[in-house]
Order: C-alpha cells, then structure tokens, then sequence
C-alpha cells in the first residue's frame, strides 16, 4: 500500500500538470497594423499588415516553452482590413526573408517540435521526488507536445478571415537557428496569396524588419 504522504505528492504533482496544460494564456490585444513600426499598408486595397519580430523579452508572447531559446524566432503578423470585403489568409505563404536572401517559411508544429527535442529530451526526464513513489513521473514528448498545441490555440491566428473593419493577429515561429547574426539586419517578411472573399488576390505585402535597438533609433531620429 502506497504511503499517504507518497500518495499525496503524486496526486499534487498530477494537478499541477493537469493546471498547468488547461490554463489559457492572453496575447496583449492587437492594435490596428499601421500603428506598428513595421508595416506594409496597401491603400488601394484599404489592408495594412504588420510583423512584430520577438527578438526581445518585451515583444515575445508568453508561451509555456521557450521557442525563442531554441532557434525559433516569434514574429507577431498583425493584419487590419478596412476595406468592406472579408480579406482571407487561408492560401498566404508568408515567408522569412533574411540579409543574404534565405528564404524561410513559418514553422509547422512538426517543425517545432523537432527543433525543440534533443535525443535525450524525447524520451523524457526524470522529476527528483524527496520520496520514493512506485510510479514514475516523466515529463517529455508528450508533454511538450501538449504545451505546443496549447501555446497555438493562445497565440496563434484564431480566425483565418479578417473581416470588414477588424484587426487579426497571430504569432509565428521562423528557424533562424542557422542565419548570420543579427538575424533581423535587412530582413524582410513577405506575405504573398492574401485573398479577399471570392478568390481576388492582393498584391504581395513585403514588411522590412530590424531589430529592437534600430527600431527604437529610427523612431528616435523622426522625433
């Protein structure tokens, strides 16, 4: 028979898991896109879009594992259509454009989730328990798994249709793991296949970036 002080441990290190995967996390509220410093506005279309790099603490979204640590660049795509069409992002390729011209689509969960496993990490670590308890406790891949999936239903697009009037937002994650530093120097992020409703495409949207530090220079010197 399990000791009820090993018992009890158990079932608190169960709830804490279990809590921790069903709490839902909130991105800060989008503001429309042209407020942003890098943005691309489209006025024959009446459709501005705007890329929000992670590359500091600030501007990264609070997700439970860290994508940033592990290659992964958080960029925010903030989209405003004030046009009176639904703009559809269904088809869009949006792409990573580094300095020296890689071209680098958003990462897919699976993409993620090998870049976040190690050989090691895939088959799950052991928690130290102050007790014995005759049920092993592991936290890996499944896990991890879970936590990719939850970060995504927070932080991810939750509409693929911008409708007339309204401002949509989402995190994606780029592998920069490889790139010459800093990742951001003449970079640029393209959006390409944005529809509206009915099939007609916009023209290609092209955001340069920057890191932190120059934006906050830029935005210096015009004051």
């Amino acid at each position: 028979m399990m000791p009820r002080l090993a018992a009890g441990l158990l079932m608190a290190v169960f709830a804490v898991g279990v809590s921790s995967a069903e709490k839902a996390r909130k991105p800060v509220p989008p503001q429309p896109a042209e407020t942003y410093a890098f943005h691309d506005h489209h006025a024959n279309e009446h459709v501005t879009i705007a890329a929000e790099p992670g590359d500091v603490k600030e501007t990264r979204p609070n997700t439970r594992l860290d994508y940033y640590g592990h290659g992964l660049m958080p960029i925010r795509v903030i989209v405003t259509n004030e046009s009176d069409k639904p703009v559809v992002l269904d088809d869009a390729r949006i792409h990573f454009i580094s300095g020296n011209n890689d071209n680098i689509p958003a990462a897919t969960p699976e993409d993620i989730q090998r870049r976040m496993f190690t050989l090691k990490g895939a088959t799950g670590r052991k928690i130290p328990l102050p007790l014995p308890i005759p049920v092993p406790i592991t936290v890996g891949k499944q896990n991890v798994d879970k936590k990719i999936t939850d970060d995504d239903n927070d932080f991810g697009f939750q509409t693929t249709t911008v409708q007339p009037h309204q401002t949509v937002a989402g995190y994606l994650y780029y592998d920069v793991n490889d790139l010459d530093t800093p990742v951001l120097a003449h970079a640029t992020l393209e959006l390409r296949k944005v529809k509206f409703a009915g099939g007609e495409y916009l023209e290609s949207f092209e955001i340069p970036l920057r890191g932190a530090g120059e934006a906050r220079t830029k935005d210096d010197e015009t004051k």
